[in-house]
């Protein structure tokens, strides 16, 4: 088999992972959901994406995952959010995006209701790549205080592509504690705002 055969059976391989991937995202209860009220709609149509090799790292349902989930719908978001599905990976609907305006100004928070005190490891979704902030502030709101780390959207995060750790924290039972999001200081760069997990530590 020649390298144009190879390149051509490798495209058509991507081209149907793509759509059995997005025709079964179409079909999850979690694509039900209403995209939130507050974010401006995504521009982007269905399926056009800018690296189809990563839609199967997409997370159709947030709620199959470990832990505590907050996605962007639950979030609260104060200045201008936009929805987007062009870069995968993300959980659920698709990610949102400062759209690299109202710098200082813009965040998104999430508020998550967890079972019980105790320790925690947080972790963060972003869609990752060049026009990324390298220095987003997300600060966490736990039981023993208030910290705020940066981290480099541009960088591949560590768990499947998808989630960064932030750390991990002991917070209160209930709704408690929170992880805000920003766009303080990433002047030139988009910020991605997608989901945040809060997985119990053993």
């Amino acid at each position: 088999m020649n390298h144009q055969a190879i390149n051509l059976s490798t495209m058509l391989l991507t081209i149907a992972w793509t759509l059995i991937s997005l025709s079964a995202f179409a079909e999850s209860p979690e694509h039900k959901r209403l995209p939130h009220p507050d974010a401006v709609p995504n521009s982007h149509q269905p399926g056009e994406v800018d690296n189809p090799e990563l839609v199967p790292f997409i997370v159709k349902e947030g709620a199959n995952l470990p832990g505590i989930v907050v996605d962007e719908m639950d979030a609260k978001l104060v200045g201008s959010w936009q929805y987007s599905t062009h870069t995968p990976p993300y959980v659920g609907l698709g990610y949102l995006h400062d759209q690299k305006q109202g710098k200082g100004t813009s965040s998104v928070t999430y508020t998550p209701e967890l079972p019980h005190t105790g320790m925690y490891e947080v972790r963060m979704s972003h869609c990752y790549n060049v026009r990324r902030s390298t220095n987003t502030p997300v600060t966490i709101h736990h039981a023993d205080g208030e910290v705020t780390v940066r981290i480099n959207q541009q960088q591949v995060p560590e768990h499947k592509r998808l989630f960064r750790t932030l750390g991990k924290y002991r917070f209160e039972k209930g709704k408690q504690g929170w992880v805000k999001v920003s766009s303080a200081g990433t002047e030139g760069k988009y910020v991605i705002a997608d989901a945040v997990q809060f997985i119990p530590c053993r």
